[in-house]
């Protein structure tokens, strides 16, 4: 199936699994994603490989860094119906405290989208969401 396909199927079926599967450090990490009406959250399973502070233990910062910023262009590429992954221009990212050895979620929202540019606010929780571990802020490029 070409990318325009799988986007097509995932959108249709609300089965990720295609998609997924074809990114490989969504793979890596073991990313996941739900959709729920019209929202998208994504899930990081608690893995051994991705723990960086083996004495906390806690989830490695690039992990959390990259589990956000590919939670920002899927969601991208599902609420904007982008047919190939979004260029990422800039990324920020807040670290609020340490993402221990469990299951981490991410939602998305699309703060601003204009002809040539989308900016996206992601935030990563634990535990409550009132008690996000990380937020960050990307824009993304949506054509060349």
């Amino acid at each position: 199936m070409t990318t325009a396909e799988v986007l097509r199927y995932t959108q249709e079926t609300g089965d990720f699994s295609r998609l997924l599967g074809g990114i490989p450090y969504a793979t890596f990490i073991g990313l996941q994603c739900e959709r729920f009406g019209d929202d998208l959250i994504f899930r990081l399973p608690r893995k051994d490989s991705n723990i960086g502070n083996p004495i906390l233990p806690a989830i490695h910062g690039g992990v959390i860094g990259g589990f956000m910023e590919l939670s920002a262009a899927i969601y991208l590429m599902m609420s904007q119906e982008v047919l190939r992954m979004p260029r990422i221009v800039d990324f920020s990212l807040d670290y609020l405290r340490a993402g221990l050895d469990r299951e981490t979620y991410a939602e998305c929202r699309l703060t601003r989208q204009g002809n040539r540019v989308a900016n996206v606010m992601i935030t990563a929780w634990q535990k409550s969401r009132s008690q996000p571990i990380a937020t960050a802020r990307a824009h993304f490029l949506l054509e060349d």
